[in-house]
């Protein structure tokens, strides 16, 4: 059957294809329907953290799909109760409480209407090169042009400023500014990592001027960066976390982590399908894996490895190496599609992020060997 073929003439053309129908994943690894081999350095964009189908993970989603799959947020579910807990647990101490929903997107929406009936104010102050989501209040707090000019006007009470620049930074927070968010490392934007000046700054505006801090972990969340969650490398205490992407290995799930700050009342906000329990149990299990093979000191074990691997030969094509834990960005000298394509055609897939970055996310659990391959081709490619 050409399953190609199909999504060509019943899928909307939204997404650059690459010429592979994937049916199979292993830890590191993904297989196409002709057998071939793939390194993964994309990890779903930032999910497979634990790797593709790990045992654990895909017994617990098994077990739960023959116990009970959906029930709805009126009523007490026993794997969303553990979840909530093992969150919060797992989460910066300011955090007591989380909303559960269906991805990053929706975990940002509802930080955002959770900000203004919190704070009474409309504002938001987010960085240029952030990204944040699809949907219109997450769009909206996205700078990039291309993400947001086609669907204007769009919700008004944004403003943008350049990620580093304290002063730029000073100058916009308002006393109508509900709250301040920031990626503390762009993913999307480049692999652009906030100093950590920076970011204590960010903490210490807000604070004074009583607006909210949103740390959006979508991407870094889960061990990507070498600590459970970014905000533990600057010991940061955010008002409101949104995190999704890793936290359940492929189920869709998304989730918004609040603080005592927050005060919302019944009926302000819903959803139908977040803290289903398939996605819950699936949540659960990733997160064991997570904390009990010490996952997040793994990416920065194999980060480490792979940045010095990688510099052991000149790179004449790349301009700078960005990392935090196993979240890389090559900056290149010309376009990173043809690198992309020709990494592929040797069995890796790598990601872009923007025209001219590299960027690679690969699953926590990659070995030494794998990473050795995938250096040798990039080696190979951009020396």
């Amino acid at each position: 059957m050409d399953y190609q073929q199909l999504e060509q003439q019943y899928g909307l053309a939204l997404y650059p294809k690459r010429d592979a129908v994937l049916v199979r994943g292993n830890g590191a690894l993904l297989f196409d329907d002709q057998g071939r081999e793939y390194i993964d350095c994309a990890a779903g964009i930032g999910v497979a953290n634990v790797g593709h189908c790990h045992p654990k993970v895909v017994a617990a989603l098994q077990q739960q799909a023959e116990s009970l799959m959906v029930v709805p947020n009126t009523l007490y579910n026993d794997k969303r109760s553990l979840l909530l807990e093992k969150l919060v647990a797992l989460a910066p101490d300011s955090i007591n409480r989380a909303f559960l929903c269906n991805s990053g997107t929706e975990a940002v929406e509802a930080a955002l209407k959770f900000a203004r009936v919190s704070t009474g104010r409309t504002g938001f102050v987010t960085a240029m090169r952030g990204f944040h989501g699809r949907t219109m209040g997450a769009v909206s707090a996205t700078f990039t042009k291309k993400y947001r000019d086609p669907f204007a006007p769009l919700i008004p009470g944004f403003s943008y400023v350049p990620l580093n620049k304290i002063d730029k930074l000073d100058a916009a927070i308002t006393d109508d500014t509900a709250a301040v968010m920031l990626e503390l490392v762009q993913g999307e934007g480049g692999v652009n990592i906030a100093s950590a000046e920076y970011i204590a700054a960010a903490r210490e505006l807000c604070t004074q001027r009583g607006a909210l801090l949103i740390v959006d972990e979508i991407q870094t969340g889960f061990g990507r960066t070498g600590c459970n969650f970014a905000c533990e490398h600057h010991d940061l205490q955010p008002d409101m976390m949104t995190v999704a992407k890793a936290v359940a290995a492929g189920v869709p799930m998304g989730a918004t982590l609040l603080s005592e700050k927050i005060k919302v009342e019944p009926g302000m906000h819903g959803t139908t399908f977040g803290g289903n329990p398939i996605a819950c149990a699936t949540a659960l299990a990733t997160i064991d894996v997570l904390i009990d093979e010490d996952l997040a000191a793994r990416a920065q074990h194999c980060g480490e490895y792979l940045e010095r691997t990688l510099m052991s030969a000149p790179l004449s094509q790349v301009r700078a190496i960005r990392r935090q834990g196993l979240m890389i960005g090559l900056e290149l000298k010309g376009k990173v599609q043809p690198v992309l394509e020709s990494l592929m055609a040797e069995g890796i897939i790598a990601l872009p992020a923007g025209a001219t970055v590299l960027r690679l996310l690969p699953p926590l659990v990659i070995d030494e060997p794998q990473i050795d391959k995938v250096v040798s081709q990039l080696h190979r490619l951009l020396a």
